[in-house]
């Protein structure tokens, strides 16, 4: 994204008096959610779904020992990411999720990851379309866009797979199953 998320922290290790969220052993990763544009009212607590998703991905056992890390999640709708994907990827459509990586070093002993931008609109038509809770589609593409971060990608088979099964696992430990094989359960 041009530039970087201007907003208030929310690190996974604070106390869940401070940000109305459930205390995480994640403490490797804090994330910025920034509301940016569009009505996010039908995914509240929207700020809570994010930060267990980023902090169900930081608790994965293959980011044990991660160093220091941030990133900034942005609650965006269709016609900022429709012009973000045209400039970034050349594509003059919206898109549901938008990683850019940071290519910046650590700054005071923390590495920025990027930003991840979400479009609200195709966010929830989408879930009502697999007939999936728009809670869980939003956290799956949280956690898809945080694993664009760490670089991973699904150009080829083998780096789907593994990015799918990461995902599967992170949203297995939040309760929502396979987006890719079991079929969904009752909307909410």
């Amino acid at each position: 994204m041009p530039a970087d998320c201007d907003s208030s922290s929310v690190s996974l290790q604070q106390t869940a008096s401070e940000v109305d969220e459930p205390p995480s052993t994640a403490g490797w990763l804090t994330i910025d959610v920034v509301p940016d544009a569009g009505d996010w009212s039908a995914f509240e607590p929207v700020q809570r779904l994010v930060v267990s998703a980023a902090a169900a991905l930081a608790d994965a056992p293959q980011f044990a020992g991660h160093a220091l890390s941030e990133a900034c999640v942005a609650l965006s709708d269709d016609a900022n990411v429709r012009s973000l994907n045209a400039s970034y990827r050349g594509k003059d459509q919206p898109t549901n999720v938008l990683s850019f990586p940071a290519g910046s070093g650590p700054r005071d002993g923390v590495i920025p990851l990027g930003d991840v931008v979400l479009a609200v609109e195709t966010v929830a038509r989408e879930a009502q379309e697999q007939g999936i809770a728009p809670a869980q589609h939003l956290q799956h593409l949280v956690v898809h866009g945080l694993l664009h971060l760490l670089g991973y990608d699904h150009e080829t088979t083998e780096e789907a797979e593994q990015m799918e099964s990461i995902e599967i696992a992170v949203l297995s430990s939040l309760g929502i199953p396979n987006p890719y094989t079991e079929p969904p359960e009752a909307k909410v």
